[in-house]
């Protein structure tokens, strides 16, 4: 029987992470040597328990991906995990990695494992990590996602933080930020801020309903194949999830 591949994981997103792990745990080709959503504290745990293989978020904070693969040395085979498709396919060409989209398929993940286990038997070469950051550096970064989204009132302009947004909804031919505080009126449609705003915390969940994820509290069944989201507002706010979009939104949450 041949040896399991012993993999740490790191991801800012604990749910990202627990999926990730039940994945792996289902191959049988897997032992979690260890996981951390803390990508700094992650790098001494990672020396000490020298793992085969680091499945890696990209853009994290505190330390992207990239920078914390700066501070392994030596460093393990690394598989890339991330939401961005801007970071080109092709730029992981390289053998010592390999790249899987969010949210990851079981396909994707036995084809890096195939690929893992062929560079640990020598039967493909290994090249430099630093080759890839090169690489990537020239395919781009990834979008600068806005922080405010602009409120009109009259000739008055309020800006809004984002990380106040509990969700976008639309009513009324007008689209409106609700916060805990009050409700704000921008200039955007819910089909345009979908694709203004950071997908990994923003999610459709109806033709007029974008919720911030960083606010769910819980999410339970509803009738006909909906489903129910409830925030941490005080009023804990109940948002109906659309039949077509459960299973993107199920997805977007790793269960």
């Amino acid at each position: 029987m041949a040896m399991r591949t012993r993999a740490f994981l790191v991801d800012d997103e604990a749910l990202a992470l627990k999926r990730l792990s039940r994945m792996l745990a289902a191959t049988g080709r897997v032992e979690i040597a260890g996981t951390h959503t803390d990508p700094v504290e992650a790098v001494e745990r990672i020396v000490k328990l020298k793992p085969d293989v680091l499945f890696l978020d990209i853009e994290m904070p505190g330390l992207t991906g990239f920078e914390m693969l700066a501070k392994l040395d030596p460093q393990p085979v690394v598989v890339f995990t991330t939401a961005y498709d801007q970071y080109a396919l092709k730029a992981f060409g390289v053998n010592s990695v390999d790249y899987l989209l969010k949210p990851i398929e079981q396909a994707q993940l036995e084809r890096a494992l195939d690929k893992i286990e062929r560079m640990r038997r020598g039967a493909e070469p290994r090249q430099e990590i630093r080759e890839l950051i090169e690489r990537l550096s020239s395919v781009g970064a990834p979008p600068d996602y806005p922080a405010r989204i602009a409120s009109r009132i009259g000739e008055r302009v309020e800006f809004v933080e984002l990380a106040r947004v509990t969700h976008f909804f639309a009513s009324d031919k007008l689209t409106y930020a609700a916060t805990t505080a009050k409700n704000y009126v921008v200039d955007h449609t819910i089909q345009e801020l979908e694709q203004k705003l950071d997908p990994r915390k923003f999610v459709r969940i109806h033709r007029a309903t974008l919720v911030n994820l960083d606010h769910l509290h819980e999410l339970h069944a509803w009738f006909a194949g909906r489903m129910m989201l409830r925030l941490k507002d005080e009023k804990k706010t109940e948002l109906a999830v659309s039949r077509d979009r459960v299973k993107v939104l199920k997805e977007r949450l790793g269960i």
